[in-house]
């Protein structure tokens, strides 16, 4: 059973997230370095394995390109979305466009997979199980579509296929960024700026929509956080170091 530690950070806009990520992740692959190259047992010994780490955070409306997607997926012109208070930013996660927003609830975790298993499809099928664990705690019956990366309503259906939780990471020695952003209330219409994903033929929904009632993130929290935590086997621990807080 690995080790975690927790951070809701409430409501963030994009970049400081980003770049406390950055450093985050960075601490973690130079831990593990250190350990890789410790002379001796003694030496290893005083190098514990690194902690993994889940942030939870509301962005501010914010549109992220993956590294491999098509800028041409944004159907507004910069000038409109700085109208909306919409930010951009070109990152470097995998995936294509997507949305964040107020409403969505989005977890990064930052994690050394050479602790867990050493495969980026299991570990995104592993995110996206505990996504829909989450939106089973609502009767909603969610799942995957194959050679999409995603978790959806009616995902057998080639017509009524909806999005409700779309997944970027970015990994560098089997140590994990980025993460999930999951629909809990969200103001889909901002989804209309983008072909989200790059996906033209299938829409977007969330869990208010698809349950009829206004759902908060702070009740959708607590259940994802277990659901990840029971499929991870976390041990989750306090005491975050002060310089890193965000």
């Amino acid at each position: 059973m690995g080790l975690l530690q927790f951070e809701d950070l409430g409501t963030k806009r994009y970049k400081p997230c980003w770049d406390y990520q950055e450093k985050i992740f960075k601490t973690i692959i130079r831990r593990k370095i250190a350990r890789r190259d410790a002379e001796d047992d003694a030496a290893l010994i005083q190098l514990p394995l690194p902690t993994s780490r889940l942030l939870f955070v509301e962005h501010n409306h914010v549109l992220t390109l993956g590294k491999s997607g098509d800028a041409e997926n944004v159907l507004v012109n910069p000038a409109r979305l700085a109208e909306l208070g919409v930010d951009y930013f070109p990152i470097n996660r995998g995936g294509d466009i997507t949305y964040h927003g107020p409403g969505q609830l989005v977890a990064y975790p930052i994690i050394d997979l050479d602790q867990y298993f050493t495969d980026i499809h299991k570990y995104l099928r592993t995110l996206e199980e505990a996504v829909i664990r989450t939106c089973a705690e609502y009767d909603i019956i969610a799942g995957r579509i194959d050679g999409m990366t995603g978790v959806w309503v009616d995902a057998e259906s080639d017509t009524r296929a909806r999005k409700i939780c779309a997944f970027g990471v970015k990994a560098s020695r089997w140590v994990t960024m980025h993460g999930l952003a999951l629909n809990v209330d969200s103001d889909l219409n901002f989804f209309n700026l983008i072909i989200p994903c790059g996906i033209v033929d299938r829409g977007v929904t969330s869990i208010s929509k698809e349950i009829g009632r206004k759902v908060s993130l702070d009740e959708v929290k607590p259940r994802l956080k277990h659901h990840l935590q029971s499929l991870f086997g976390w041990e989750e621990t306090s005491g975050l170091d002060s310089a890193e807080k965000c």
